[in-house]
């Protein structure tokens, strides 16, 4: 048994009950007749030692008093009821409070659910540990425990096993307080954060090769190759029931499997492939004999060995001789497809979780690499095992519309590492729009995985839309790629500092009513905001209307260079080519410069995208060998700081620390200043003394002043210093209103109009151009960019 049991101090224990004060704000409450307890680790629950919590406690013979900073508790010593438990919150904001009774109905913000499969649109979201009421519960009862080789059942059935989150809206210390709970965020192998290839669909070992070819000749970077069930035998006799689950390859589709996988390794790739286990293995699989005779079934009478993921025998002949053999050729994870339900023939068993906790472990067992899976999500615990197969979604603008809101979400219960059939996985109709959309927001989701039904017409490839379409999302493939060092820092940030890539705004404002409103809008590590466009375009004026919030601040349009106030509910208008990314002033966002190569290495050479007008920083991670578990002797850290004085811009790149065979020696930087003028005077210098710039070039329409160094080591100080003489905001948004103007299908007068009182603006008549073009253009989304642009700084 793994003991996880909470520090002795920490406990009071009656007749029929225990209570553990686990921090002064995590309560764990359990009643039990038989008085048994729990100390072992659980499908839910990894930690209980926490340190000990300040508490005070007035225990009388029918009453039990339990106060910390923040919680009252107030027990009669019976059974658990609401007029025998309750507890008084006090919030960390203001004078706010609140009461739960035992048995209240737990409004939380929401986590996840189990899968998407068939959904059109949105669906009912499980609890999560956040809530507006300032309290959230966690019910581990159902919850089997963990042994060292496997698991086993409760003993007490009937007891009640509750986690008492009253942390009011301090959001991000429930989280992190979750996390040491229920056990940490993996962390996940770097090629897991570029581009996924996936798609049900009768590949032959040459065709499949030839379309990764393809996409290398054309620049669109992948790491991962997903093969989905075509990859084995699934036209069976129909004594051995349906062909959905297979070991075999399918010699005819694939003459040599491991050469297959040999080459696929060669060009870069890592390989996923589709399992649906539900019905076992059968007489015409290559691995029957071994696995048959190892269970002892009647190979003569080609008996089949039914799948019971929660047998231990059957468990162990199923790793050892049904998937170890197929690693052996090349595999390298699995992706576990199973879609039967929550019924294991075992009362309290999840088939799906005991999949994904003993694939996971399975994956584990190597010398090399982290543990990894593709499958459903199984209940709370859940994000220890990752990577989230979100399901079949259909393909239409409302599921589309759901899923950044429940991505986001998901967070509230620590499943970071959603997966989704980017752009749709089956029925629905072809839109090409509506695949950008999809591709954008899956760029900036946590993994950017493709993927459709065997429908002959659905495929993903960019150059089966039109040529806008294959030309964007072509450009965000890319973009995915680029942003591989900083996902994998932010990877590393998951892990260590328990903080998931992507986090709904309402964690930072938690008592901004506005913020709860925004729902498809999230942070995305440190310093970024995006902002998806989950709506069709306006035919007129070939935009889209988002309504977001700004948090308070200034912050900068990655894609566009305008820099806007924040504190502000604002409306923008985004064409095809872009999202709303927004970044911080004083974030710097590191990019892989180099986007013709599957490579995840570290980079030679980045792209340091540094938005000036406050000061900042970023710390690069990188290591050497992915470790399963953090070492902190394996990584290298490289700092990125920029110090802003007014008048002028000091930026550093500070030596590396740490294990310095986990970056390069030399590594070649492209510093693109954001807000700065044309006209910046610059002063560059390194420890071995000044230095001079490769080139520097000045993009007009966003306002960067890009720098071009030399190859530097990464040994060395580099300190980089801009005067800046300011750039011509108005130059810029004449450039960018004419643009909107031009491509808006609208009449060629009245886009004579308006550039006309364009022409007229300065920052001090701002209100009255304002008004001019409320007067002059009547397309409400032609008006509104262009007001959005007169709101910028």
């Amino acid at each position: 048994m793994l003991n996880t049991k909470a520090a002795e101090a920490s406990i009071i224990k009656g007749n029929n009950y225990r209570i553990s004060i686990l921090t002064d704000r995590l309560i764990r409450f359990e009643y039990s007749k038989k008085n048994i307890f729990v100390d072992e680790e659980t499908a839910a629950v990894t930690n209980r030692k926490f340190p000990k919590a300040k508490f005070d406690v007035l225990d009388s013979e029918d009453k039990l008093v339990i106060v910390t900073d923040y919680l009252r508790v107030i027990y009669d010593k019976k059974e658990f009821t609401g007029e025998g438990l309750r507890i008084n919150v006090s919030g960390n904001y203001g004078t706010t409070s609140s009461v739960w009774h035992y048995g209240d109905k737990n409004e939380s913000l929401k986590g996840t659910t189990r899968t998407l499969d068939a959904i059109d649109g949105a669906t009912e979201l499980g609890e999560g540990i956040v809530s507006r009421q300032m309290w959230s519960v966690v019910d581990d009862s159902n919850s089997m425990l963990i042994t060292k080789d496997g698991f086993e059942l409760r003993k007490d059935p009937e007891a009640i096993d509750l986690y008492f989150f009253g942390y009011g809206l301090d959001f991000l210390t429930a989280l992190k307080d979750f996390y040491t709970l229920s056990g940490e965020l993996p962390l996940l192998p770097r090629f897991t954060l570029g581009n996924w290839w996936s798609r049900y669909y009768k590949y032959t070992q040459k065709s499949y090769l030839e379309l990764m070819d393809r996409f290398d000749s054309e620049d669109i970077p992948f790491t991962v190759a997903v093969i989905d069930m075509d990859w084995h035998i699934t036209d069976v006799e129909g004594r051995f029931g349906t062909g959905w689950t297979g070991y075999t390859w399918n010699k005819e589709l694939f003459p040599s499997p491991k050469d297959f996988l040999s080459e696929l390794h060669t060009r870069g790739y890592k390989v996923l492939l589709n399992v649906h286990p539900a019905d076992g293995i059968r007489a015409y699989e290559d691995c029957y004999k071994d696995i048959g005779e190892f269970m002892g079934v009647d190979i003569k009478k080609e008996e089949p060995v039914l799948f019971d993921i929660a047998d231990d025998k059957f468990r162990e002949g199923y790793f050892k001789h049904v998937h170890h053999p197929l690693e052996k050729q090349g595999v390298d994870y699995w992706w576990i497809d199973w879609q039967q339900g929550e019924n294991s023939g075992h009362k309290g068993l999840d088939p799906l979780w005991l999949l994904n906790y003993f694939h996971y472990k399975d994956s584990e067992r190597r010398d090399e690499g982290r543990g990894l899976i593709l499958s459903r999500y199984a209940g709370v615990g859940s994000h220890k095992y990752p990577i989230g197969f979100s399901g079949d979604t259909i393909i239409t603008w409302d599921s589309l519309d759901f899923q950044p809101y429940f991505t986001a979400t998901a967070s509230n219960i620590g499943y970071a590492w959603w997966s989704h059939d980017i752009g749709g996985h089956m029925n629905g109709i072809r839109d090409d729009e509506m695949f950008v959309r999809w591709v954008q927001f899956g760029v900036f989701s946590p993994i950017m995985r493709l993927h459709s039904t065997c429908n002959e017409f659905s495929g993903k490839e960019p150059w089966k839309y039109n040529q806008i379409a294959e030309r964007i999302t072509k450009k965000y493939l890319r973009l995915r790629h680029r942003l591989i060092p900083y996902l994998y820092t932010m990877n590393k940030r998951a892990n260590v500092d328990k903080l998931p890539l992507i986090l709904p705004l309402y964690y930072y404002e938690p008592e901004n009513d506005k913020v709860y409103n925004y729902k498809n809008e999230y942070y995305f590590g440190n310093d970024l905001i995006v902002c998806p466009v989950t709506k069709k375009l306006d035919r007129e004026s070939g935009l889209a209307k988002t309504k977001i919030w700004l948090p308070e601040g200034e912050w900068f349009d990655i894609f566009s260079g305008v820099r806007y106030s924040g504190n502000r509910e604002l409306e923008i208008y985004r064409d095809l080519e872009d999202i709303a990314v927004f970044a911080r002033a004083g974030s710097i966002l590191p990019l892989d410069a180099n986007i013709s190569t599957n490579d995840i290495k570290s980079p030679l050479e980045l792209d340091l995208n540094i938005f000036t007008g406050k000061s900042g920083e970023f710390i690069l991670a990188e290591d050497e060998k992915e470790y399963k578990t953090y070492v902190e002797s394996d990584w290298a850290y490289t700092k990125y700081e920029l110090i802003d004085e007014n008048d002028k811009q000091i930026f550093k790149i500070h030596p590396v620390l740490g294990n310095k065979n986990a970056t390069r020696e030399k590594r070649k930087y492209n510093l693109h200043f954001y807000g700065t003028g044309r006209e910046s005077e610059l002063n560059i210098l390194s420890d071995k003394g000044s230095v001079k710039p490769l080139c520097t070039e000045y993009d007009e329409n966003k306002n960067v002043l890009i720098i071009k160094l030399p190859e530097i080591s990464t040994t060395s100080t580099l300190e980089v210093e801009v005067k800046d003489l300011g750039y011509s905001l108005h130059k810029s948004i004449q450039n960018k209103v004419f643009d909107i103007l031009n491509k808006a299908q609208i009449e060629y007068d009245l886009k004579t109009k308006v550039m006309e009182v364009i022409r007229k603006y300065n920052s001090k008549n701002a209100g009255e151009v304002t008004g001019e073009i409320y007067s002059v253009c009547e397309n409400e989304f032609v008006r509104g960019a262009i007001i959005e642009l007169l709101s910028a700084k």
